[in-house]
């Protein structure tokens, strides 16, 4: 069975789209991340989301979040703390260190990062620059009498 697509010929024919055919290509690959930490990703408004990881057992600065050129990513790792006297039985609670990996679309930003309880929420925000907003062109009317004329094709100005 196969499973990778060949988008050959869509690279062929497109200009500027190397990035969201880079996105398919990754997308269709086996994801080798074991699942942990478990992560939840959600739509809190029109361009605004928030995504929620359970890193209980870590404390904020063992946690670090670097985003960079449209990826999120979030890593952390647990001080190699021994307590004096106290034998672990039984380490149900994962200490080991995790790396989770997020790609943004363009214009998403890390607005905030917030750590209660275990759970590492970050909220992220789609700011489009005004530049990349769509704009309305105002069409001037010409009021100018003495402007050329276009009649039968050919051009004849008025003022002569």
């Amino acid at each position: 069975m196969r499973t990778a697509f060949d988008l050959t010929p869509y690279r062929r024919s497109t200009v500027g789209f190397d990035r969201l055919f880079d996105a398919l290509e990754r997308s269709s690959r086996v994801d080798t991340q074991d699942g942990y930490p478990p992560f939840d990703i959600a739509r809190t408004g029109e361009e605004s989301y928030r995504i929620t990881l359970a890193v209980a057992g870590f404390s904020p600065d063992e946690i670090d979040i670097t985003a960079q050129q449209n990826q999120l990513i979030v890593s952390g790792e647990k001080a190699e703390k021994d307590e004096d006297g106290v034998e672990t039985i039984h380490r149900g609670i994962a200490m080991r260190a995790f790396e989770r990996r997020f790609q943004l679309a363009d214009y998403v930003e890390v607005q905030d990062a917030t750590y209660e309880n275990g759970l590492l929420v970050i909220s992220l925000e789609r700011v489009v620059p005004e530049a990349m907003k769509p704009r309305k062109i105002e069409i001037a009317a010409s009021g100018n009498d003495n402007a050329p004329q276009i009649t039968g094709g050919k051009s004849k100005d008025k003022a002569a």
